[in-house]
């Protein structure tokens, strides 16, 4: 369209919708500007240069005086094509520069600004530039690029959040939490930090964790933990799944001792559940519960090992 409305071959239509495209915007007014400024560099490189039409003149007027009498001069024809050729060069051209133009500037436009995902009360669910799906457990802050520039995709964490990391063997996805550093290719993983102490258990491919040059790969159902005054990175295996929580909206347990859902539940329904037995800590469950009350819960729990439930105040305990 801008073509034909340089070569004047618009209808009034056309015309009218170019000239109100400048007119919309500043933005669209330099599009505009830089598009003429190359249409007319190109015609100029493409246009040959006007021959001296007074030395012509004359050769012509030679030519027909020793012709002849009965001679007459052949009219002159331009070939079409040729300047169809030409103009079809020209239109070529200012395309390629209007279109190196546009990317040049866009992506000139982009700009990389640093983004967070803070968390109180409430799980949040992101999305990352690169696709990755985040989520960030409450009280929690996740930050990353708007664009992930360079050879790696690195992001840092405070909290807890379970990655699923998009595949990319040429740009690694790297975690910075605490004085851990996490690097995967793609995969699916939970990092939990809290006290002074950094979890990272993987679900699904290799994960590897290095801390002052040690470092160590993670394996599905693998896990370590480290503090920050720990020097060595042991792995240990996971035997449930309740480190997920938040994210599968499930409690699953397999085997697992009682204090440990019981700190999960705390932390889950924001409760104060004390064991007021030292026996029943270690207790093991087996069972999945999914979008369960806390009361049937703590029902389940009280008829699986004939406990009592008793509630003082803000408090919940097992006796």
């Amino acid at each position: 369209m801008l073509v034909k409305y340089l070569v004047n071959e618009t209808t009034n239509e056309e015309t009218l919708e170019v000239e109100n495209w400048i007119g919309a915007s500043d933005e669209n007014k330099k599009q505009f500007e830089q598009f003429l400024l190359i249409w007319e560099q190109s015609v100029q490189l493409i246009v040959p240069t006007p021959a001296n039409t007074d030395d012509a003149w004359q050769r012509m007027q030679q030519r027909i005086q020793t012709s002849g009498k009965g001679d007459t001069a052949a009219p002159l024809k331009i070939k079409s094509t040729n300047w169809l050729r030409m103009a079809a060069a020209v239109v070529l051209i200012a395309c390629a520069g209007w279109l190196g133009y546009v990317l040049v500037a866009k992506n000139s436009a982009v700009q990389v600004v640093a983004v967070t995902v803070a968390t109180t009360n409430k799980v949040v669910t992101d999305t990352l530039p690169d696709g990755s799906v985040i989520t960030v457990n409450k009280n929690s802050r996740l930050s990353y690029p708007s664009r992930f520039k360079g050879d790696t995709r690195e992001v840092t964490l405070k909290g807890e959040a379970f990655f699923n990391v998009t595949p990319n063997k040429e740009k690694p996805f790297i975690i910075h939490v605490n004085d851990v550093t996490v690097r995967v290719v793609g995969t699916s993983f939970n990092i939990k930090s809290e006290g002074g102490k950094t979890e990272v258990i993987v679900e699904t491919g290799i994960v590897q964790v290095t801390k002052n040059k040690q470092f160590v790969r993670l394996l599905p159902k693998e896990k370590v933990v480290t503090g920050w005054k720990d020097s060595a990175l042991a792995k240990d295996t996971v035997q449930d799944q309740l480190y997920n929580y938040y994210h599968s909206k499930e409690f699953i347990c397999n085997n697992t001792p009682l204090q440990s859902l019981i700190a999960t539940l705390n932390e889950a329904y924001n409760t104060n559940i004390v064991i007021g037995n030292e026996a029943l800590k270690n207790l093991p469950i087996t069972t999945v519960f999914k979008d369960e009350s806390l009361d049937n819960i703590l029902a389940v729990i009280s008829e699986t090992f004939k406990i009592n439930i008793e509630k003082t105040g803000n408090q919940i305990i097992l006796r």
